[in-house]
């Protein structure tokens, strides 16, 4: 009895990465693509005096997530 699916091959594994990855570099390289807003803001500075923890909506975002 043979199997109607064939083994998955290295070789089409690769081809498949390869083809996903073509695709994403062409969606990126799109005329008119916007880039995140957040990528395109600058860094907040660290503080002097060490520390450097502010409550972000990113960090509120995980606060809100870990509730029971």
């Amino acid at each position: 009895m043979q199997d109607s699916q064939p083994k998955p091959s290295r070789r089409g594994f690769f081809f498949g990465a390869a083809a996903v990855s073509a695709a994403a570099a062409a969606i990126v390289a799109l005329p008119g693509a916007q880039a995140p807003e957040a990528a395109l803001s600058e860094p907040k500075p660290a503080p002097e005096n060490g520390g450097g923890y502010s409550l972000t909506e990113h960090v509120k975002h995980y606060y809100r997530t870990t509730r029971i």
